[in-house]
């Protein structure tokens, strides 16, 4: 058993409804990890670097929400290679000179369409519906799926610009198209897996076409189900959320804060039961 105290929290605004305090507390006492704690810290983009300037050698590392992901890798003295690649972290480990930024959204979108989205590889693009920051994390996760071109449909294209310069500096060949001019049919049949960001009623006239799918990731989870999952459930096939993104971003997270391998069972049984098992997970 361990008794030393260490100190963890989640950062963003708002930060009342994150479900990240269930992942990660379930994991330090799966790890017996007594004399740790998972704190919810309201603050935004601009209080970020001030109040992590003030932390104390008792921290252990911090999970980063909207809207302070960017804040957060401009704010760290390194970052990883994904971090650098999508623009943005949702993690900060201290290190002796300063704080290290990681992104471990990626492994969320990857662990999520392998998963629960049953990813199996592919001939086609991996597909973006969204320009938000969830689209790089997806752009990034395509790369390390082994697809080779990413199609972005934004309803302002312009607005996709840097989830398009991530997919290229991540060596993605890139399209970008303006969502009133697409295919949705052939969108969705040709995809290798398809990753929607936008909010459920945004895909409310595609959702016939969508679910044609052969890998696809609903980033939304509440309220639940959405109409996208209802059908996709329907036709007999699976469908990631944003929950099992949350699940899989947090292994990363643990492992990192912690340096022990994540108990991921221990993880997902609290999700499960902190959410009224709405999903398998």
């Amino acid at each position: 058993m361990t008794v030393a105290v260490r100190r963890a929290a989640v950062l963003g605004k708002p930060v009342a409804h994150s479900l990240s305090p269930v992942l990660h507390r379930a994991a330090y006492q799966a790890l017996g990890l007594t004399g740790w704690s998972y704190e919810r810290c309201e603050v935004d983009a601009d209080g970020l670097a001030p109040l992590v300037s003030g932390l104390g050698p008792e921290w252990a590392g911090l999970s980063v929400t909207m809207p302070g992901k960017r804040a957060a890798l401009e704010f760290a003295t390194e970052a990883t290679p994904r971090a650098a690649a999508v623009g943005a972290a949702n993690t900060l480990v201290p290190i002796e000179r300063g704080w290290r930024a990681d992104c471990t959204d990626v492994a969320g979108v990857v662990g999520a369409l392998r998963a629960a989205g049953r990813f199996g590889g592919g001939d086609g693009p991996g597909v973006v519906l969204g320009a938000g920051g969830t689209a790089a994390a997806a752009v990034a996760a395509f790369a390390e799926l082994g697809l080779t071109e990413v199609r972005i449909v934004a309803r302002t294209p312009s607005k996709a610009e840097p989830t398009a310069a991530a997919a290229r500096g991540l060596g993605l060949a890139v399209a970008v198209e303006r969502w009133s001019d697409v295919d949705w049919r052939a969108l969705a049949a040709e995809s290798a897996a398809l990753v929607s960001t936008v909010p459920s009623d945004a895909v409310s006239e595609q959702i016939d076409d969508l679910v044609r799918a052969t890998c696809l990731l609903d980033v939304i989870y509440h309220p639940w189900p959405t109409p996208l999952a209802t059908a996709r459930q329907a036709s007999g096939e699976s469908i990631a959320t944003g929950l099992d993104m949350l699940l899989h971003q947090a292994f990363g997270q643990v492992e990192q804060f912690t340096g022990y391998e994540a108990p991921q069972a221990d993880m997902r049984d609290a999700l499960r039961a902190a959410t009224g098992d709405i999903l398998p997970l």
